[in-house]
């Protein structure tokens, strides 16, 4: 586990991050926990997610998951009839028409059910087991650098950001990233943004674990002039100088 946490370290030393990367483990039924670990009561999973940030290595299972958004975006439990009807949303202040919001979640991505009986959350630069995802939540534009490298490692193709604005934490950053395997960001959702002690100015992306070893790589590349150069506003001075003359 050593590469792992190694890379987590970097790129929280090359971006400043201002917690750990979060490294996700699914486990199927029949997987077992591993000892030791704290279990986790009535919790979110963007709440265990900012636990985990924030230094816990935490295990979530689907009876003690309280949120039912991401209970049923796991495969836990079916969805309750106010969100699959949309007028959940309706009565959250989200959505003014209840179509709208059983429209978003008749497109939210989920697992199937069964597939995945609890979820290991923890510290990533103290791994001691691979995830299967590695989830990161910090100012935008730190974030924007681990897309960039992602974006180099992906050959230079354009990259895909899916959400509904709703469940940017369990779904665009966990669930879409593991069934497509793929880099997805988002802007946040009002779910984290309520629950958890996200900042204004954070947001979160999640890729899988095969990812970090060239995101990482590619983040030294770009810490050795592009990060200092466009955090430094060259240009930004260059024109305040020219508004003074």
């Amino acid at each position: 586990m050593e590469p792992i946490r190694k890379a987590a370290k970097r790129m929280m030393d090359i971006l400043g991050l201002d917690g750990s990367p979060v490294g996700v483990r699914l486990l199927g039924v029949g997987v077992p926990p591993p000892g030791g670990v704290e279990k986790l009561q009535q919790h979110r999973y963007c709440q265990a997610l900012m636990r985990a940030r924030r230094g816990r290595h935490v295990l979530l299972d689907g009876e003690q998951l309280a949120c039912p958004a991401a209970a049923a975006a796991f495969g836990f439990r079916p969805l309750t009839e106010a969100l699959r009807s949309g007028k959940g949303l309706v009565g959250f202040g989200i959505v003014s028409d209840p179509a709208v919001g059983r429209t978003m979640f008749e497109g939210m991505p989920r697992l199937e059910p069964g597939r995945v009986s609890l979820l290991h959350l923890y510290p990533l630069d103290e791994a001691r087991e691979a995830p299967d995802l590695v989830v990161v939540e910090d100012e935008a534009e730190k974030l924007m650098w681990i897309a960039l490298a992602a974006l180099h490692a992906a050959k230079g193709r354009r990259l895909r950001g899916s959400t509904a604005v709703l469940q940017a934490v369990c779904v665009d950053s966990t669930i879409i990233p593991f069934l497509e395997d793929r880099l997805n960001f988002g802007l946040g959702c009002y779910g984290c943004r309520e629950a958890t002690d996200i900042a204004a100015g954070e947001t979160v992306v999640g890729f899988p674990e095969r990812l970090l070893p060239p995101i990482v790589e590619h983040l030294e590349f770009l810490a050795k002039r592009a990060m200092p150069n466009c955090r430094q506003k060259k240009a930004l001075h260059m024109l305040e100088r020219r508004d003074t003359v």
